[in-house]
């Protein structure tokens, strides 16, 4: 789950089947009640029919917990970003970040560095979008050490400058679903 509008569906499901939760959050679901076989099968039926779906293998409910991890400090948290996403992945999750790291990339084809990269790009369009920020103020926010940096980095991802991307008319955004995943397309 990255969205808020995936944390709904999860709960509407769970409502659906009489179940009560006590947290529903980004990658994560702990019901009240022990459930059936039965409860499990339409949990998964309804959460497909919303593009979702349940992760009941250890590796991949940790890659989950990657992503929502880095979503949650770059896309939810108005805090300026600090750390250094190693040690904040490493203490989060209670796991070394090299072992984090090599099984995110033999899974996703690519490496949390890159998937970091391909959010905070988008996080830096939707503040040049909002137009609140300056440059120099997003840099700073998004833990650049320059407003060069951020510049190439922005770039590189997506041929434009953050002066043409502002220019632009039909400025183009990616769902937080879709960023990072192998296609690597990001617009």
């Amino acid at each position: 789950m990255v969205s808020a509008r995936c944390k709904m569906a999860v709960k509407e499901e769970l409502k659906k089947l009489g179940l009560h939760f006590m947290v529903v959050d980004l990658g994560e679901v702990e019901v009240m009640e022990e459930m059936s076989v039965e409860q499990l099968k339409l949990l998964n039926i309804g959460l497909h029919s919303s593009g979702l779906e349940l992760m009941d293998d250890k590796r991949g409910v940790l890659i989950e917990k990657i992503k929502n991890a880095i979503i949650e400090m770059i896309h939810h948290s108005d805090e300026i970003i600090k750390t250094n996403f190693s040690d904040y992945l490493s203490e989060k999750l209670k796991y070394d970040y090299t072992y984090l790291s090599n099984l995110f990339t033999e899974v996703q084809g690519t490496t949390i560095a890159q998937f970091i990269t391909a959010h905070k790009i988008e996080r830096i369009k939707e503040l040049m979008m909002y137009d609140e920020l300056n440059i120099t103020e997003i840099a700073w926010k998004m833990n650049y050490s320059s407003v060069a940096h951020l510049s190439n980095q922005f770039k590189k991802f997506t041929g434009l400058t953050p002066t043409q991307f502002k220019q632009m008319k039909d400025k183009k955004r990616s769902p937080i679903e879709e960023i990072g995943n192998l296609n690597g397309t990001i617009s």
